[in-house]
Parts: structure tokens; sequence; C-alpha cells
């Protein structure tokens, strides 16, 4: 499947667990704030709770930059929401700050390029979505390889350094670290481009 970087996010309306409530979510009514919207396989798992907590631990973080986190499994939102009841100490989530989808049908797992047909899951993708709902940066790791929070924060802030700056961030970069300031010709080609 083609990437779909620098695409329109394909939107969806479905029931996420909120708190302890079911509400519905649509992806376009988030218009005006950057979105990480992560894909993990299942509930009641391994890998998954050390994702959505990292996640959840951090969400103030996520909120300072303008962003929503949204997480989105296979599972009903009954499940989620079981899952979500489960203390920690007994392989629950506890507390989680922010929306977890149920996409029983596989259909958003499906249209993002992460589902695995024979397995029925989704593998661990990660889009970072600009504020008009394009995708600015997406990764795909397999099902047992965790994701990095610290990560998803460093590319959601180089994209806010490029947005407000026009200024492009080299590999490694973090804020307050050199970033490479193209010529005017270049800049207003780039952001052609990129726009």
């Amino acid at each position: 499947m083609p990437s779909l970087v620098r695409q329109a996010a394909p939107d969806f309306a479905a029931t996420a667990v909120i708190g302890n409530d079911f509400k519905e979510i649509k992806l376009s009514g988030l218009r005006g704030k950057y979105v990480v919207l992560y894909f993990y396989p299942l509930d009641f798992t391994f890998v998954c709770p050390t994702e959505i907590v990292a996640f959840s631990d951090r969400y103030d973080e996520f909120k300072q930059r303008g962003a929503e986190v949204i997480g989105v499994s296979v599972d009903s939102h009954y499940t989620h929401l079981a899952w979500k009841n489960t203390p920690r100490n007994k392989g629950g989530l506890g507390d989680i700050r922010y929306p977890i989808v149920a996409d029983m049908t596989k259909s958003i797992s499906r249209t993002y390029g992460v589902l695995i047909e024979e397995n029925g899951v989704a593998l661990r993708g990660l889009f970072l979505l600009d504020k008009e709902g394009v995708i600015r940066h997406s990764t795909v790791n397999d099902l047992p390889i965790g994701r990095n929070v610290d990560e998803a924060l460093r590319v959601l802030d180089a994209l806010q350094f490029f947005e407000k700056h026009g200024e492009v961030c080299p590999a490694n970069w973090k804020p307050g670290k050199p970033t490479i300031k193209p010529r005017p010709v270049e800049a207003q080609e780039y952001f052609r481009q990129v726009s």
C-alpha cells in the first residue's frame, strides 16, 4: 500500500471509550488540532498496555502542544472498558486520559494500511496529523516492537518548529538544537512542495 504521508487522513466515525463512557468520535471533528493516531493489536496483551499507559502518562505534554491522542484496536468498546477498569497491577490499564476507539469491523485499520488480514489484528502504526488533517508522519512497527513516546513528541515538535519558523530539523533534532535554514528561494519551493 502506498504511503499516506502528505495525504488527507482517512476520516472515520467510531465508538470510543472516554473515561467510563462510550462516545462516538469523528476524526474530522478534531480539525484545528494536531492528532497522534496510533493502532495497537489487541487488548489484554503484553506490549500494548505499556504503550497505552506511556501515552496516557505523557498526555499533558501532547496537550501542551495542541495535540490530541487517539488509540485504536480491533477490540470492542466493551472490552476496552473492561481493560481500562482493571487495575494496572492486575494487568489492566487503569485510568487512561484519551479516547480508545473500537474498530471491530477492522475498516479503520484496513484503511490506514496496518491490518494483518490473516490475523485480524493491527500492526503498531502511528500517524501524526497536522491541524488540517493531513498526515505528516507515519511509522509502523511489527507486533513485538513497542513505540517510543519521546520520539512521537520529538516529531511533533519538529513539525511545529518547521511550520512556525520555516526551518528544517536534521537527524536527532530536539528543541533548542540547531536547525537548517534554507535560502529564501529554496524555502519557498520547499513550502510549496510540502503544503
